[in-house]
């Protein structure tokens, strides 16, 4: 079976709109290019009770988890704490990050600091340079900022942690409206039932209409199918294949 993700962001501002998340559409897609199948996305304020009722949820339903967000030294960074409380387990200053912040700081570290260094008790440290502190991994979740170029680099890191069979996709683009469309996907689907398929309208492109995806993880299961979709469509309304 392929691996299976959640995702869970973090953070008041998303929830007031202060701040547009990226980092949940990035980690779908890198996932998604790794044969990764993310299962839910949620977002959860900064609350230690519902963070660690999420975290509960999706490390019992996911292979692997990510979370985005509260892990700074401000008072509203409770997302260790709530992954400590998911997991059963006490916040412990982690002695390798007191370490790197000692460092990094050098005679200038405060306990707003040392806020940077608590784990929930047994996690790993995970994920080497170019990252200058390490990723918390506690059972299946990954703890990860908010910064979104923090969070990259981060992730990039770990990447080949998940790497799964890949998902193969195509792409077909067509001057008919998905009215017209939806008889030949259901055909479709019903002589490939393992097919990923999805109808995408287009409003504004004057030259298509619907772009149609196709994905599998069996890319001869994947080519049988475009070849029979492409048979089936009028010629007139294939305008690309990608």
């Amino acid at each position: 079976m392929p691996k299976t993700a959640g995702i869970i962001l973090i953070g008041n501002e998303i929830l007031s709109g202060k701040i547009a998340d990226v980092n949940a559409a990035y980690l779908c897609r890198e996932l998604r290019q790794l044969g990764v199948d993310v299962r839910r996305i949620s977002v959860v304020p900064d609350e230690v009770e519902l963070i660690a009722r999420e975290v509960t949820a999706q490390s019992r339903d996911f292979d692997v988890v990510f979370t985005s967000g509260g892990v700074g030294p401000t008072h509203d960074d409770v997302t260790i704490e709530g992954v400590a409380r998911a997991m059963g387990v006490p916040v412990v200053r982690h002695p390798r990050l007191v370490a790197t912040l000692e460092g990094y700081y050098r005679g200038e570290l405060n306990d707003a600091h040392l806020k940077m260094a608590e784990t929930p008790e047994g996690a790993e440290l995970v994920g080497g340079e170019p990252v200058r502190f390490p990723t918390i991994l506690m059972r299946n979740v990954y703890v990860l900022p908010g910064v979104p170029e923090i969070f990259r680099t981060k992730f990039e890191a770990l990447r080949e942690r998940f790497r799964d069979a890949p998902i193969h996709l195509k792409n077909v683009f067509v001057s008919i409206g998905e009215g017209e469309l939806a008889d030949y996907l259901n055909g479709l689907l019903a002589d490939f039932p393992l097919l990923l398929l999805g109808s995408y309208p287009e409003f504004s492109n004057p030259e298509y209409r619907v772009k149609v995806t196709l994905e599998s993880r069996d890319p001869g299961y994947l080519e049988k199918a475009l070849a029979e979709l492409l048979r089936r469509l009028p010629v007139r309304a294939v305008v690309q294949v990608t």
